[in-house]
């Protein structure tokens, strides 16, 4: 796990060892660098040592150096690939690092590598011969891939913040993406914070000419749902083994490394089946958890559960409230682009915790988006009834009583249960799950802008993932939206952020190409059954964890930021921060929520982050 930054162009070696020394919490381990001056070609490279720890150092080249490479992430198929490329005459130099197999799998293969790696990245490649770059993500966006393009300059890089200090770089605030943060809560892809800096979108790869910077784009993989149409005579038992001994393997491959690796332990049913798996391949693995002194944030007593079955090695951390507000601008201060989950926080110390004891650590990220597991799956059939029977005015009125209940902070209160859902039954449906989750609604957004959006705008990303032509019913077009937008754009970026900033690389196996190759062909009415949430998994764990754990309500990975923001004397505004925002109005909800008028927790905390945003005060 490392940071890549590089330009093609405008440029000299003391700008790109900035650029790499900004990224240095991604690769504390070393650093290197590879100049082409004929070319202007500059790739530069910092390190955690996960692999091949005496012969993986970037950037790397071939025998012949036709091939450069700079990479950021794991290809667990290494191995596999490898002895495919030597059956074909491909020699290799180092003994058993996956970043050479790149190089020669580019040279096999071309473009199509990307479609035989089963792990997370982001590269770049750079072929003297052709004299071409090509870069690529990985097929959910584990891996960040900024990149910037003008007629002078190509640049790209694993941060924001190492794309600023290029001087071709703008340093403008994109408007329309900062009205999608406050839609969504975090800025989906290709879109970033700044104007005409881009993400290279998950599972896909571009290519560009070193001698006109012409850029070619294009996607290599998407999710799709493709329900089996045979369901076998006990699907429970069929599915759940074959389900297992998927996510078995992709446990056993993540656990490949030449450092310490670890689990992040929730007591949540996905973190939990996956310490046990992981406890079957490793006799000592060390589990890592955080608890909180607010009842209703904290899940330890579920994690010691888990970790008591699996018989790990456990270790947990436990915050008051005065601990994690010290925490937050600090974390705020390292994150980079701006994201709106504040369970950002959470990741980001039990990350801490574990960097610890170990180099690497595995989580449940993906279940939930790939099982049905979010709590607006259950919401779906009453919210279609509600609407039916409710029209506008009358959703209205109920709206404006609803409003009148008590504020609460507490995780996933009631009243924040029915505002939420309120909110967005007061829109067309396919734009009620960005409303229910989102920080602020279109009317909102046009207050605090000065003119409000075109909704079909500003959900464009969402209405697409809703309107996909695998999804069949509203559970697939949900999971569509969780799989395609959520999972690449916040949870992901979260997991990202928040280990890297500790040195610390996160596995998904979840993620694994073949758990979700499988997973995206089993029907939703068997993630979705009956009102049970990810019911084939949970059905398919059932005597590998403890059934209190599969049968306990789901609890967010969140933390009290609502109470936060109402003991705190605070004024959010700030020379550097986004000035299209009307501050004033801001602060006018501030204070309501300090009155305990409304709950504006999801709100205030992205426009504080926008006023402590490392890319803003560069």
């Amino acid at each position: 796990m490392c940071g890549i930054a590089g330009f093609i162009g405008q440029g000299d070696s003391a700008l790109l060892h900035r650029m790499i020394d900004v990224l240095a919490h991604r690769g504390p381990d070393g650093e290197g660098t590879w100049i082409d001056q004929s070319s202007n070609v500059f790739f530069g490279h910092r390190r955690l040592s996960i692999v091949d720890l005496a012969a993986g150092s970037q950037p790397m080249t071939t025998k012949d150096e036709r091939l450069v490479v700079t990479f950021n992430g794991e290809i667990y198929n290494h191995r596999e690939l490898r002895k495919e490329l030597e059956s074909r005459g491909h020699h290799f130099k180092t003994d058993h690092s996956d970043t050479e197999v790149l190089l020669y799998g580019y040279r096999e293969w071309g473009p199509g590598l990307v479609e035989k790696l089963n792990g997370m990245w982001s590269f770049a490649i750079y072929d003297r011969a052709q004299r071409e770059v090509f870069l690529s993500r990985d097929r959910f966006g584990k891996k960040p891939l900024f990149y910037y393009s003008d007629h002078r300059s190509f640049v790209f890089g694993s941060e924001l913040t190492a794309l600023r200090l290029h001087p071709a770089i703008p340093g403008n605030v994109d408007s329309e993406a900062l009205q999608k943060f406050f839609a969504y809560g975090f800025i989906p892809a290709p879109r970033t914070l700044l104007q005409r800096v881009r993400k290279l979108p998950a599972g896909h790869w571009m290519k560009v000419s070193v001698e006109d910077l012409h850029c070619e784009i294009r996607k290599y993989w998407e999710f799709e749902l493709d329900p089996f149409e045979k369901i076998p005579q006990n699907p429970e038992r069929d599915w759940g083994e074959e389900l297992v001994q998927r996510l078995d393997e992709a446990v056993r491959c993540r656990l490949q490394a030449d450092v310490p690796v670890g689990v992040f332990l929730s007591g949540g049913i996905d973190s939990t089946t996956i310490a046990t798996l992981a406890a079957r391949h490793h006799p000592s693995i060390e589990t890592f958890s955080i608890g909180f002194e607010e009842e209703s944030f904290d899940e330890r007593a579920f994690a010691r559960v888990g970790a008591e079955t699996a018989k790990t090695r456990h270790h947990e951390e436990v915050l008051s409230p005065e601990r994690y507000l010290n925490w937050a601008l600090e974390t705020a201060q390292k994150l980079d682009e701006v994201m709106g989950d504040s369970s950002l926080l959470p990741t980001a110390l039990v990350s801490r915790l574990a960097r610890q004891q170990v180099t690497v650590a595995l989580s449940g990220d993906g279940s939930d988006e790939l099982f049905a597991g979010y709590d607006p799956f259950r919401a779906l059939k009453p919210a279609e009834f509600y609407s039916a029977v409710t029209a506008g005015k009358v959703n209205r009125v109920i709206r404006s009583v609803a409003e009148r209940l008590p504020v609460s902070h507490a995780n996933m209160s009631l009243d924040f249960k029915v505002k939420r859902m309120l909110r967005g039954l007061s829109y067309p449906k396919q734009y009620w799950l960005p409303v229910w989750m989102g920080p602020l609604d279109p009317q909102e957004i046009g207050e605090l802008f000065g003119s409000k959006p075109d909704p079909e705008e500003l959900y464009s990303e969402a209405i697409a993932a809703w309107n996909h032509p695998s999804a069949s019913n509203d559970v697939d077009r949900t999971i569509q939206f969780y799989v395609r937008l959520y999972l690449q754009d916040d949870i992901l970026v979260k997991t990202d952020r928040a280990s890297m900033m500790h040195r610390l690389e996160a596995r998904c196996p979840f993620l694994d190409v073949n758990v979700v190759d499988f997973a995206r062909r089993i029907p939703s009415s068997y993630k979705l059954r009956g009102g049970v949430t990810k019911y084939i998994l949970k059905e398919a764990v059932r005597g590998l964890i403890p059934d209190q754990v599969i049968d306990r309500p789901k609890k967010g990975f969140g933390i009290p930021i609502g109470q936060w923001f109402k003991n705190r004397d605070l004024t959010l505004n700030s020379s550097t921060s986004p000035q299209e925002m009307d501050w004033s109005w801001v602060n006018r909800r501030l204070a309501d929520h300090c009155a305990g008028r409304r709950d504006d927790r999801a709100m205030l905390w992205c426009a504080w982050l926008l006023q402590n945003s490392p890319v803003l005060n560069v």
